[in-house]
């Protein structure tokens, strides 16, 4: 419809600037970081518009504000957006609990979407818990709560870590 278009403006910082300091901290400080603005969020961050709130060992919550532009064509914020802050929440907490120059990636990401978020919905909040960290591999669980505590999205993850080779002294 003519005269419906929304226009939206944002900013982010150069990636570069941030670029392997996850290698320099470790997990939780680096997570921390980004929580109280000392490292700026990622440019994916800020497009989806969501920030680290709380970071603990092997927890991290991460706040989004429902908006129009997350919005899917039903009118409902999309479930590919819910899904990656999901995997942001539970990758950082993994990332919490691991020591500096050690890193990680999803392998695998199930999600379950229970209930509609939308602008009504008001702010939410995606938390991830790490189930468990070994030598290769972590998992962690998450949840999309409203601010009431209702559940609209649960999810599980499986990440590869990336540990220094300790055999060439890195």
């Amino acid at each position: 419809m003519p005269g419906t278009e929304r226009e939206r403006t944002y900013t982010w910082s150069d990636p570069a600037n941030t670029a392997g300091q996850h290698v320099s901290l470790s997990g939780l400080d680096f997570i921390r970081a980004l929580a109280d603005g000392t490292i700026d969020h990622s440019p994916s961050a800020r497009t989806l518009g969501f920030r680290v709130v709380r970071a603990e060992h092997g927890t991290t919550t991460i706040s989004l504000v429902p908006a129009e532009y997350h919005y899917n064509a039903v009118g409902t914020v999309h479930g590919g957006i819910l899904t990656a802050i999901l995997d942001s929440a539970m990758g950082f907490a993994i990332s919490t609990t691991l020591p500096e120059k050690t890193g990680y990636t999803t392998l695998d990401l199930n999600t379950r979407f229970l209930r509609p978020v939308s602008i009504g919905t008001g702010p939410v909040e995606a938390i991830g818990i790490v189930e468990h960290t070994g030598r290769a591999t972590a998992t962690a669980r998450g949840e999309i709560r409203t601010s009431d505590g209702k559940l609209c999205v649960s999810a599980t993850t499986r990440c590869m870590l990336f540990r220094p080779d300790s055999s060439s002294g890195q």
